[in-house]
């Protein structure tokens, strides 16, 4: 029911229109009245009207100036201007404001009926648009946040010029524009539940996580399975880490009541500018693979990285190398949960733990590539592939003669375990993927269908299966389901005489209205249309 507020200087005028007219019966309800335009507002600021229907000439604040104030507060709010006056100056200046009508007094109440109704449908289509616009909007969320991740992608790899970020940005509605940046990297991690498993304290911990996001200073891009990126943005240094500093604090206050919960975070260099970031990026991601060297909470800088480093040392003495940095579990987790792009950080950092001197020893380099071999040949093995797929060890090559071309060899022998990892993992992904097609296949005109849905159906979380589905079929789940409805909805309008609000129903759309809009939106023509082939 539309709500009708009046605003009317003289009381029996007020009264007539209040009373004369039946607004309930009619469908509307008249939610409030008052004698001029400064009393009006608040009014109408806390009532919300649909329609507002005021005189123009009034003490204290005209019309026109109500009318003003109302729509830079309420741009979707009608306005009806009544006027004794038909000087067209003051329709122009009624025009110009955005009022919809402007009547000259006297006016009857069937009159103003006509003209309430007459506005009061436009603004039933304009809220039906509105609706249709915010569910597609909605619907789409998917494919919004694959393009942030893209965006993300680009920022740090420096593959774009600057104006080709800009205009990314600013297709997403972000701002990158500032005078400082610097890239976090943030994981948490729960310790009781498989990597699959959805775990009800990770939505939790991400829903105050985004309650804290200031999207002024911090823009944060989702890593899948990596966790969460931060791209801080201040306009000095000092603010930079002050705000980086806050932000950190709270998202540990956050944590602390979430013991099972282990968080991570590398701590990248503070650049000014955007052709910069992926050098931020490069020493976030330093410190970020220390997550697979402790096994304690923690947030690294890599800055403190750099200042602790182990100085150079003439001889190498065995007892100065820590026996718990040469723990193989810590390669293991690493070839379970590593990137393919984290390996050199991971080396690096590695060998750093040990102590640099400790490379320049060539038996105890030896000894370290030779366990790190057998380490991933025993991996490979547990995917069911034989130890000759990784590169054997030989001492008397030439590249196993220096630090350098034992970390290219190690380094080397990683990477071949993750690829054998990946096609294990497509191979199980496979199957995932063929049983959520068949599920779609087979519920494809059930309205309630969803990510959220489907992931329940194969057991992963929403984000997992949204980010394999992506990397095995090359398109999000969104636009996997709409394009098979979509094909389904131009099939049955070919081959059958069925009308378009049968068939939106037979493809899961419950709404005729919308299912025109999507139709439109993502085949450039009405469903009429292209049934005439059109």
């Amino acid at each position: 029911m539309l709500k009708i507020f009046l605003v009317e200087d003289e009381f029996v005028v007020r009264e007539g229109i209040k009373k004369n007219i039946d607004w309930s019966a009619h469908g509307y309800d008249f939610c409030g009245e008052a004698s001029d335009g400064e009393l009006a507002l608040p009014m109408i600021q806390k009532l919300k009207p649909d329609i507002v229907i005021t005189d123009i000439k009034m003490p204290f604040m005209d019309g026109l100036e109500l009318s003003r104030l109302i729509k830079k507060e309420f741009p979707w709010m009608e306005i009806i201007i009544l006027s004794g006056y038909e000087d067209f100056k003051y329709a122009k200046e009624g025009i110009k404001i955005g009022v919809a009508e402007y009547l000259t007094k006297p006016i009857s109440g069937n009159e103003l009926l006509e003209e309430v109704e007459a506005l009061a449908d436009k603004i039933e289509e304009k809220r039906r648009e509105r609706e249709i616009s915010e569910q597609y909007q909605k619907e789409m969320q998917e494919n919004f946040l694959q393009e942030r991740k893209n965006l993300f992608q680009y920022l740090v790899i420096g593959s774009k010029t600057v104006p080709e970020l800009l205009d990314l940005a600013d297709r997403l509605s972000i701002d990158l524009t500032s005078m400082y940046y610097n890239i976090v990297l943030i994981m948490t991690q729960s310790m009781n539940h498989a990597q699959e498993e959805y775990s009800n304290s990770l939505i939790e911990i991400e829903q105050k996580l985004g309650e804290i996001n200031d999207e002024t200073h911090i823009l944060m891009f989702d890593r899948n399975l990596e966790g969460k990126a931060l791209l801080f943005k201040a306009d000095s240094a000092e603010e930079l880490e002050q705000i980086q500093n806050d932000y950190l604090n709270r998202m540990k206050d956050i944590l602390i009541p979430y013991t099972h919960v282990r968080y991570f975070g590398g701590i990248g260099m503070p650049v000014n500018r955007l052709t910069e970031l992926p050098v931020s990026f490069e020493k976030a991601s330093h410190a970020f693979a220390h997550r697979y060297l402790v096994r304690e909470s923690l947030v690294i800088n890599s800055a403190e990285l750099e200042q602790g480093s182990t100085p150079e040392e003439k001889d190498f003495d065995i007892s100065s190398v820590d026996p718990k940095q040469m723990d193989r579990r810590k390669v293991l987790d690493f070839l379970k949960l590593g990137e393919p792009e984290e390996t050199k950080y991971f080396v690096d950092e590695f060998f750093k733990g040990l102590g640099k001197n400790a490379l320049e020893s060539n038996m105890f380099r030896q000894y370290i590539a030779m366990d790190t071999y057998f380490c991933v040949a025993e991996f490979a093995e547990s995917l069911l592939f034989p130890k000759e797929e990784i590169e054997p060890l030989d001492i008397s090559s030439g590249a196993m003669q220096s630090a350098e071309g034992t970390m290219r060899y190690i380094a080397r022998i990683i990477e071949k375990a993750l690829d054998l990892r990946e096609r294990s993992a497509s191979n199980r992904y496979g199957d995932i993927v063929d049983e959520v097609m068949q599920y779609i296949d087979e519920n494809y005109a059930d309205e309630d269908l969803s990510l959220n849905l489907l992931a329940s159906h194969v057991n992963f979380s929403p984000n997992h299966l949204s980010m394999i589905f992506s990397q095995q079929t090359g398109q999000t789940f969104i636009k996997y389901l709409t394009d098979f409805r979509m094909n389904k909805a131009k099939e049955l309008l070919r081959c059958t005489g069925k009308r378009s609000s049968m068939i939106c129903s037979e493809v899961g759309y419950k709404d005729p209205h919308y299912f025109s809009y999507l139709f439109k939106k993502t085949q450039g023509m009405t469903p009429t249309q292209y049934r005439e082939g059109k």
